[in-house]
């Protein structure tokens, strides 16, 4: 072969190896890509799921427990009883104290006018000193038995005129006794504890 075909040649074997690169070999992009996705696995951490612990199974009470169980019941319900009936004890003593001074009123205002009739048959004038003795003594036990039950009478001759204990009925002057001040009681009033019974009717005085 000649020089020039020789040089020919060359220049061929030449142009080939600039113009094909050489590709880098496969065990090489294997490795790049499997550091590709470790990368991207460590950026993305999957948080552990917790798992719920199965429930467990409930264990049957033994007797003891069952009886301490009814016990604390019982005991329960004795409390509430036992509360109820103090409340109910508690609630009929009061409904006795608010109906005893009524009812008692209602009594005794019943016999009020044979007290102001016993009253005036003591004040008559009579020769008869027996009957008079009588009288006398059947109105100091009824007025005896008006105290038992805690009656009083008002009778306040001489003292401020109260408008809640006395009714004024008329009016006189006394020099002797002070600016509306009870002068005189026409018919005695009764009270019982702060109820009045009936009011007593006066005259005021100024």
């Amino acid at each position: 072969m000649s020089d020039k075909s020789k040089e020919k040649k060359n220049a061929e074997n030449g142009a080939e190896t600039k113009t094909a690169p050489k590709e880098p070999a496969a065990e090489e992009k294997a490795e790049k890509a499997a550091e590709a996705a470790s990368e991207k696995t460590e950026d993305v951490k999957e948080e552990p799921k917790e798992e719920k612990a199965p429930e467990e199974a409930k264990a049957e009470p033994t007797e003891e427990e069952k009886l301490r169980a009814e016990n604390a019941e019982l005991r329960d319900k004795y409390l509430r009883l036992l509360a109820e009936f103090d409340n109910f004890r508690k609630r009929s003593a009061k409904e006795r104290q608010e109906i005893y001074p009524e009812a008692t009123a209602n009594a005794v205002e019943a016999f009020l006018p044979l007290a102001d009739n016993f009253e005036r048959a003591a004040m008559a004038e009579t020769a008869d000193e027996k009957y008079k003795a009588g009288v006398m003594m059947i109105y100091d036990q009824l007025s005896k038995a008006f105290q038992k039950l805690g009656v009083e009478e008002i009778n306040r001759v001489g003292e401020v005129f109260d408008p809640a204990l006395e009714n004024a009925v008329s009016q006189v002057s006394d020099e002797n006794l002070g600016e509306n001040t009870v002068a005189q009681v026409y018919q005695k009033g009764y009270k019982l504890g702060n109820k009045v019974i009936r009011h007593a009717m006066v005259a005021v005085a100024n």
